[in-house]
């Protein structure tokens, strides 16, 4: 090697080097950021994290601190309300009076006043008294609405989570479809390198690889989805990997119908969001009737006006007095029946509720059953269905089966493997939905 050869090597490795030192770190840190990216996560942790920092539950919460302002509203109109006024007034002319012949004047032409008045409601047969327990009512039905929003909330989440544990299994019966096909393919070409087969038999196991191949690829996308879901029930990036626990506890035996119905009616927050809407409606008509009535109050005041001409320039005053509504064009008449009428419809709804519940409750303990029955079904049917491959491959190694005999071997046992993990997932859905539909806490369910 001649020396300018040498120098063009030693630049060479020096750069080489130089650069390895540079990037090695980078590819370092772009692993750990990727691996920072991806975060066990179970369905505990997941539950508290959806039913603290869900969006929905943030705003359902603003409807709390709205009702509780409505209660210092209600409670306002039991102190008295103060009002003062200041005024400069300025005058064309002088008020004045004439005594005969005389013109006397009565008040300056330009003066200053001011008043200071204080009212007090004593009493207005418990008009509101009845508006300040609907502002009680109000706070109890928007911390009942609040409720039910953490539990659909976590019923979303459940589902998606049960949806991505099912896209990953999926996964993998695609995965182990395309290592069986695989194989069958390469057992095929080798028969066919030996001149055992015809072209067909192999040509046929490489569109089925290839088409098991593209199915993968679309449970992989599925899954990637699932896990976006969960993140935004989770108001966390949309990309953020997510790796769930699988969930090994057994499930509880089935409840009695009847029972679940029993606890659907009592525990339910819908039911108690229309209760609450009942006695506001009850506790807003005896308001609006308390208008039929007089209203009886206490007034003082202190005043004041600029009057040379006048004894005495300010005053104290203290009023009794009382208040009616003699005639307003039936508005209020018209007001009270709109309340019995929105209490009746009410009334209906939650009738129309309990129905709708009761359906509820029955239709996810029928699908909670029927999952039951179909996971213990596929179970065996895997173990058939690997046997059933197992012979099939044996028997075309052997020259005796064909090719369209394994092929079949292996869809079938993909089949059952799929049954068997979508009534599973199915199964643990339709027991969440259950839990849900009997008013039951999710996240103390799943604790």
């Amino acid at each position: 090697m001649t020396f300018p050869d040498m120098i063009k090597h030693s630049y060479f490795v020096i750069v080489t080097l130089i650069a390895a030192i540079t990037l090695l770190p980078v590819s370092v840190r772009a692993q750990d950021e990727t691996h920072d990216k991806i975060q066990m996560l179970s369905l505990a942790d997941g539950l508290r994290i959806a039913t603290g920092e869900n969006r929905v539950i943030k705003i359902a919460l603003f409807n709390r601190d709205l009702a509780s302002q409505d209660i210092s509203i209600a409670r306002a109109r039991f102190f008295p309300v103060a009002n003062a006024s200041a005024n400069y007034t300025m005058l064309a002319h002088q008020p004045g009076a004439i005594f005969g012949p005389l013109s006397v004047p009565t008040a300056d032409k330009d003066y200053p006043s001011y008043t200071l008045a204080v009212h007090q409601t004593l009493f207005d047969f418990w008009a509101r008294e009845s508006l300040y327990r609907a502002s009680k009512e109000s706070m109890e039905l928007t911390k009942a609405d609040i409720a039910r929003t953490k539990n659909l909330v976590a019923l979303d989440y459940i589902n998606g989570y049960f949806n991505l544990l099912e896209a990953g299994r999926m996964i993998e019966v695609g995965e182990h479809e395309v290592e069986a096909l695989q194989s069958h393919q390469q057992t095929a070409k080798d028969l066919y390198d030996a001149g055992a087969i015809t072209k067909n038999d192999l040509l046929q196991a490489e569109v089925r690889l290839s088409d098991a191949q593209q199915r993968l690829l679309t449970l992989k996308n599925q899954r990637t989805f699932s896990a976006s879901k969960i993140n935004n029930i989770l108001s966390r990036p949309l990309n953020l990997g997510v790796v769930p626990v699988e969930v090994t506890e057994e499930s509880s035996p089935m409840p009695v119908l009847e029972k679940s119905w029993e606890s659907a009616i009592q525990q339910r927050s819908e039911i108690m969001i229309v209760d609450h809407q009942l006695k506001i409606n009850d506790l807003q008509e005896a308001a609006k009737r308390s208008e039929f009535l007089p209203a009886f109050f206490a007034e003082g005041g202190y005043s004041y006006t600029k009057n040379q001409f006048q004894l005495h320039e300010d005053n104290w005053s203290l009023v009794f007095g009382l208040t009616i509504n003699l005639f307003n064009g039936g508005a209020t008449r018209a007001e009270v029946s709109k309340i019995r009428l929105r209490s009746g419809q009410l009334r209906e709804e939650r009738n129309k509720l309990l129905d709708d519940i009761r359906l509820e409750v029955q239709r996810y303990y029928l699908d909670e059953s029927n999952a039951r029955d179909n996971v213990t079904a596929t179970k065996e049917a895997i173990r058939q269905a690997e046997e059933n491959l197992r012979i099939n491959k044996v028997r075309y190694e052997e020259g005796v089966g064909t090719a369209t005999d394994v092929l079949d071997a292996i869809s079938l046992l993909t089949l059952a493997e799929k049954n068997y993990y979508k009534a599973l997932y199915d199964m643990r859905r339709a027991h969440a939905g259950l839990i849900y539909s009997t008013g039951a806490d999710l996240t103390l369910a799943y604790k």
